[in-house]
């Protein structure tokens, strides 16, 4: 049974970093693509970054680029997500979503992943 648990959320200030972590179970990181995606109040879910299966390729939306990184540890089964500098613009509820294609469109969408997390809220203010 696919399963993803997201922790490492909270509040922040701009300009201040977190680390988001994706634990998964019930398949390992070389067979499925992950995603991070976001969602603010009122505003659909957007794709924030994806890792590939097999190579480890990675995309990230132009929003974050040059401030997030995603990255995986297959001893854990766990993906990453590195926010630095962090904007208020970047609050919202963050979520993992696995693709068992283990590869992911360019641009993400939400309707391609079939297994999500419960999401972890990040907060960025003064």
């Amino acid at each position: 049974q696919v399963q993803l648990v997201e922790s490492g959320g909270g509040l922040v200030q701009p300009g201040g970093s977190l680390q988001l972590s994706c634990a998964a179970s019930g398949f390992t990181l070389d067979d499925y693509a992950i995603g991070w995606f976001r969602q603010a109040p009122g505003k659909e879910r957007e794709g924030v970054s994806c890792i590939s299966g097999s190579d480890g390729s990675t995309y990230y939306a132009d929003p974050v680029k040059g401030r997030f990184t995603i990255s995986r540890d297959h001893a854990k089964n766990t993906v990453y997500l590195q926010m630095n500098s962090l904007k208020p613009e970047d609050t919202a509820v963050y979520y993992c979503a696995a693709d068992e294609s283990g590869t992911y469109p360019s641009p993400p969408w939400p309707s391609d992943f079939g297994s999500w997390g419960q999401g972890t809220q990040v907060t960025v203010s003064s």
